[in-house]
């Protein structure tokens, strides 16, 4: 009946683990956004260091950790696995359910894992500033702690529904030293595009990360930073899919099933890819990789695979990927982390290969699943953590009428101490759950830039 699962300081990965090396052909290039033509490093080089642009095309099946790094990462890794023994009793399955819970970063969720390694890189380089999108708020609070290590400047660039919805975000930004503005903002020229459009828009990540990117690409002193979807930011999180596999070990058990939730794609990826290397190199190729997304921003579910911009105004590189259009707006859920119109050009490959599946909820379902689990394992989780709940409970369930005592392991991605506002909204009735019409996705995807 052991509950926690524990590793040693010394047992923490020293590599993270690639899964472009297993893959069974290379990924579509990432294409430049005016020529149309693959990129090369040169074309990124204004706005992040070398040495992330070798680790986002490199294909080597693992990358060293920098001792420096490690050392920081040591203030709460390893993180504990837990077994959720109550949640498997209230749910009466034979199912084993375990949960990594990356809620123990300073910042509270598992973003820490690449905000360190991404500001010790600028640091490296001799950045002194970096600008960044948050949309929960979760990344920025990351990176504001990041950078605050290594005497970095940081601009952080909020969803404006978000900034809204949990004041708190920017608060803890602002404690570390970060400063955090409501977005679209008249700080950018992007930003300004979309107001004079509709200023009342709630913001997007896609938007915000244009005000981003246009920031760091026109002062020479900052560099741009992201908290997901990037190659190099799914590879950073691969710490926590190493480590439950070392826990599992430790209690003779491997994972049937694997969940994360999917908005850009990373902490899904983390978890998920090394099990996924697992698989296409036949250790173990039953395993059921689940990404759970939001029903009103559904990528994988209802998204086109193809070449698409990573943002509202066009200024990043188009990555082949599931999107539902680049100026796809979502409604104002409060999982804001989830509300992106694309993922990660590696989780939309093996999602579209078949390596990993999208499953998608409405929000008054996940937080349902997310107030069962805080009333047996005692943990609040954020909203987007609540939909890896919410996945769990429904496959724990099937094993409860199939009779199968199949092992799901989740990834608990943070808690909800700033999320509060939005299980008020639970409680009194006010969460809307909408589904976006299959009409407007087609609409925002005929959009999309053709690319030959």
């Amino acid at each position: 009946m052991q509950t926690k699962i524990l590793l040693d300081e010394e047992q923490m990965p020293k590599k993270w683990y690639n899964v472009q090396a297993d893959l069974p052909s290379p990924l579509d290039p990432p294409l430049h956004p005016a020529t149309h033509k693959p990129i090369v490093p040169s074309d990124l080089s204004a706005i992040f260091p070398m040495e992330l642009i070798r680790q986002e095309v490199s294909t080597d099946r693992y990358i060293d950790i920098p001792e420096e790094v490690r050392e920081v990462l040591k203030l709460w890794r390893p993180s504990p696995l837990y077994r959720a023994h109550r949640l498997e009793k209230f749910l009466k399955t034979p199912a084993k359910i375990y949960y990594k819970w990356e809620g123990v970063s300073p910042a509270g969720s598992h973003k820490t894992n690449t905000s360190i390694p991404q500001a010790y890189y600028n640091m490296k380089a001799g950045i002194e500033r970096i600008a960044t999108e948050t949309g929960a708020g979760q990344w920025g609070s990351a990176l504001a702690f990041a950078t605050m290590l290594y005497d970095l400047e940081c601009t952080v660039y909020m969803v404006r529904s978000s900034y809204t919805q949990k004041p708190y975000r920017k608060s803890m930004m602002q404690v570390w030293g970060a400063e955090c503005i409501p977005s679209p903002s008249t700080r950018t020229n992007s930003g300004k595009a979309v107001l004079e459009k509709d200023p009342e828009t709630p913001g997007a990540l896609g938007i915000s990360i244009s005000e981003a990117v246009e920031d760091a690409a026109t002062h020479s002193n900052t560099n741009y930073a992201l908290g997901s979807v990037l190659n190099h930011v799914c590879l950073h999180q691969t710490i926590i899919g190493q480590e439950c596999r070392e826990q599992l070990a430790m209690v003779d058990d491997y994972p049937d099933v694997v969940i994360g939730c999917v908005g850009g794609g990373s902490n899904f990826a983390g978890i998920g890819f090394p099990f996924a290397g697992d698989k296409m190199t036949g250790k173990h190729r039953d395993v059921d990789i689940i990404g759970v997304e939001p029903a009103s921003c559904p990528t994988l579910t209802k998204g086109e695979y193809m070449y698409d911009f990573g943002d509202v105004a066009g200024l990043t590189p188009l990555l082949k990927m599931f999107t539902l259009g680049h100026d796809f707006v979502p409604p104002s859920i409060h999982a804001g982390g989830l509300r992106y119109h694309g993922d990660s050009a590696i989780v939309s490959r093996l999602v579209h290969d078949g390596v990993m599946r999208g499953i998608s909820y409405h929000q008054s379902e996940v937080f349902e699943a997310a107030q069962s689990f805080a009333r047996t394992e005692g943990i609040i989780v954020a909203p987007e953590a609540a939909h890896a709940v919410k996945g769990t409970i429904d496959e724990a369930l099937k094993c409860k009428k199939s009779g199968e005592a199949k092992t799901i392991l989740f990834n608990c991605t943070g808690h909800g101490n700033f999320d509060m506002s939005a299980y008020d909204a639970y409680y009194s009735g006010k969460l809307v759950d909408y589904e976006y019409p299959d009409a407007l996705i087609k609409e925002a995807i005929g959009r999309i830039p053709k690319v030959q």
